[in-house]
């Protein structure tokens, strides 16, 4: 029964798209053209969505918790089984790349990112509190933004100045300024796992390439430098640079070209769902979740077949 309905909401997506007029109430409608008639994207990611419902609603009918951890039980038997099978295909070694996220997988903000926005702009007369400044934020962050959707053009200044303001009220240049270096030094971030560069050590040691892969501006490289950690990659993909946002497949192509390996031989790791996973896939690679699928970069290494 399960099955029979998650096979019934890919059917009814399926059918949806050959229509121009939305299936589903006016608040999923498009922002532009450009977009599908029913989700805030293009109509690649209308099926990541369509699938993700599927699946959840699957996982419920058959008592499986969603969320974060909802893959636990696919972990157990179905993960175990593909790299058994990848292993008989490759060897002990089951990827040939290893592609990671940045903000939120690598190195994370150091203090809430209110916190900071409120602390460096007390002298500029920002008043609001930190939680109004989250929403703001949030608000802001979902906006539609330009016509190709890329965020981090270049250095990122315009949007992030459209970000800064829209979530404080203030407009003054010095404080934006202030704010955009300060996330540029080691003081804004810090690394989410103390064993990351042993570990990566030990993968390139074994033949795994390794490289970033990051919705991020021209700001990442040196951002690199001041974590201490831009030596341990073989290559950067950039958003900034390659004018390919995640989950857009361009981006995670381009890292496997960088490292000169077929997609099919890397897997990527990171902690969005829909930018990460879904995007990876898309592109041909595996994907494993940080956080749900592996919870240390140890782990990635050992699923990889390198062991300490």
């Amino acid at each position: 029964m399960a099955r029979a309905l998650r096979n019934t909401i890919l059917t009814f997506f399926k059918l949806s798209a050959r229509n121009s007029a939305s299936a589903f109430p006016i608040s999923f409608g498009s922002f532009s053209q450009s977009m599908c008639s029913w989700c805030y994207g293009p109509k690649a990611e209308r099926w990541y969505y369509a699938e993700t419902a599927a699946d959840e609603t699957e996982g419920e009918i058959c008592g499986r918790p969603n969320g974060p951890g909802d893959r636990g039980g696919w972990d157990l038997v179905g993960a175990k089984e593909y790299l058994d099978y990848r292993r008989s295909l490759y060897g002990d070694i089951t990827h040939k790349a290893l592609l990671v996220d940045a903000v939120g997988t690598l190195f994370v903000p150091s203090q809430p990112m209110a916190q900071v926005y409120r602390q460096f702009g007390e002298k500029y007369g920002v008043e609001f509190s930190e939680d109004e400044i989250l929403n703001r934020y949030r608000w802001a962050y979902e906006q539609p933004w330009g016509r190709s959707r890329l965020r981090f053009v270049d250095d990122g200044r315009p949007f992030w100045q459209f970000i800064v303001t829209s979530s404080t009220g203030c407009s003054d240049s010095q404080y934006f300024e202030e704010l955009y270096e300060y996330y540029t030094t080691d003081k804004a971030w810090h690394l989410c796992d103390p064993d990351a560069g042993k570990v990566f050590h030990a993968l390139r040691k074994a033949g795994v390439k390794i490289a970033v892969v990051s919705n991020f501006d021209t700001r990442l490289r040196p951002l690199l430098r001041a974590l201490k950690c831009d030596h341990w990659f073989d290559a950067v993909a950039v958003s900034a640079e390659l004018a390919a946002e995640k989950p857009n497949p361009t981006i995670f192509l381009k890292a496997c070209e960088f490292l000169g390996v077929k997609p099919e031989d890397a897997v990527h790791v990171g902690d969005d769902r829909r930018n990460d996973i879904w995007g990876a896939r898309r592109a041909g690679c595996d994907a494993w979740l940080w956080g749900s699928d592996v919870h240390s970069f140890r782990e990635v290494a050992e699923r990889i077949g390198v062991q300490f």
